[in-house]
């Protein structure tokens, strides 16, 4: 068991105890936010009386709980489209108003609640650089520590190099972050490496391992949200897409294993996830009907945790928390990863499986006939958990966040300055039309 440390006390005069704000863009998916959500828990858990804010745009914020101390500012919705663009969610604006609305609510926000700490999910300078105002105005300030969180792999190199290019990463991260974190280990992958870093960047970067999670307990998951209270009672598998929009093969595959093998044991418990189409889902119900009960499926369940302390395995597309869940429940676990629109799924499963920490299942080694999952799932009782093949420091990630976190914010106001000097051009703000106004 990992073991507490002691609270963190007084960081700074004016504002004690600290307070920590995190922001992530959210157009798509769960990752963002349920990563946000549990590095909030572990500061505020660490640190007595300090407040987290969640700057998210997560249409389905609202249906998570947040611990006491916790809470979040929803911002208007953005979504991906096919063609790698974004447009507004809900609101009918061109994406440049919508971001520059959300930009004017990232700036008020962090104006107002004045954060010790500020952590960057991934994205630099924000979505369409919505967060470089805010950034401007908290480095000029002067007392606030900005850190920029990185999952353990971001992307294939030779994407991730022009990817950073045009949207000015590496200046804005020169100008404006403290440290980078990257939430793995360096013996699984090292997601910067497709990029040449100056030594003063390189010189930033902390890696903290997983980030573990435990079960959950309290009140029931808020109504209409299509949760059951408890795991089911009999064995099960649980198969997971994650947020769900990208996961109807995921899905399909798993139903079509139990229609073509009517043997198929331990049953499957399906959590279809908030974002998969309603046509799909619809279609998937009327498959899993005629299984007569050896498939259930859950719309989105608010606790997963809870579900994977129960599960036997686990079948999954391989996104960042379930693997951290996997790793964390110690489960036997199939990964099905997606390649579109990004490798960052097969890139993780497959260093994990030449880790043996668990196995893959990829369409075009091993086939997409139902059979080849249905041997998977079979297997999963047997096969070996995560834990037989150990690494040192693997779910260490929360414990080593709030010790970068006590050295960040270890000084005493009059040393609050930025750690390290700016030594490149700013960031230009007038190219995303979010230039910094008094």
């Amino acid at each position: 068991m990992h073991q507490p440390q002691p609270p963190l006390r007084s960081i700074h005069p004016d504002r004690t105890p600290p307070r920590i704000l995190l922001y992530s863009h959210d157009t798509f998916g769960l990752g963002h936010l349920r990563r946000s959500r549990t590095i909030a828990q572990a500061l505020v858990s660490a640190f007595p009386d300090a407040s987290a804010l969640i700057l998210t745009g997560s249409p389905v914020a609202g249906r998570f709980d947040f611990p006491e101390r916790v809470d979040h500012v929803r911002l208007p919705g953005v979504v991906k489209t096919q063609d790698g663009g974004y447009t507004a969610r809900n609101l009918g604006l061109p994406i440049e108003e919508t971001t520059g609305i959300r930009a004017e609510i990232i700036r008020a926000t962090a104006r107002a609640f004045r954060p010790t700490l500020a952590i960057v999910d991934k994205e630099p300078t924000g979505l369409h650089g919505e967060f470089l105002p805010a950034l401007e105005e908290m480095r000029a300030a002067g007392d606030t520590r900005i850190v920029l969180g990185l999952r353990d792999v971001l992307d294939a190199p030779e994407a991730l190099q022009p990817e950073w290019e045009r949207k000015d990463a590496m200046a804005a991260v020169e100008r404006y972050y403290d440290q980078l974190w990257i939430y793995g280990l360096p013996q699984i992958y090292r997601p910067l490496d497709g990029l040449d870093l100056p030594p003063e960047i390189a010189g930033r970067v902390r890696y903290t391992g997983y980030l573990r999670r435990e079960p959950t307990e309290g009140a029931a998951a808020r109504a209409g949200d299509h949760s059951v209270g408890e795991p089911p009672g009999e064995p099960y598998v649980l198969v997971t897409p994650g947020g769900g929009g990208d996961g109807a093969a995921l899905v399909d595959w798993t139903i079509a294993a139990y229609e073509a093998d009517p043997g198929l044991e331990p049953r499957a418990l399906i959590v279809y996830g908030p974002f998969l189409e309603d046509s799909r889902r619809r279609e998937f119900a009327r498959r899993i009907r005629r299984l007569k009960g050896r498939v259930e499926a859950l719309d989105f369940h608010s606790r997963m945790e809870n579900l994977y302390a129960g599960a036997v395995g686990v079948v999954a597309m391989g996104g960042y928390n379930t693997f951290c869940e996997i790793l964390s429940f110690d489960k036997p676990s199939v990964l099905a990863p997606r390649t579109r629109p990004r490798l960052e799924q097969r890139i993780r499963a497959e260093a994990a499986e030449a880790l043996g920490l668990l196995r893959t299942l990829d369409s075009d080694r091993d086939g997409a006939d139902p059979l080849a999952m249905a041997a998977a799932i079979r297997a999963l009782p047997g096969q070996p958990p995560p834990t037989a093949s150990p690494l040192p420091g693997l779910l260490g990630g929360l414990d080593r966040i709030v010790a970068l976190t006590r050295e960040l914010l270890g000084a005493d106001a009059a040393d609050a300055a930025p750690v390290t000097p700016i030594r490149r051009a700013a960031v230009s703000l007038s190219r995303a039309g979010l230039g910094s106004r008094a």
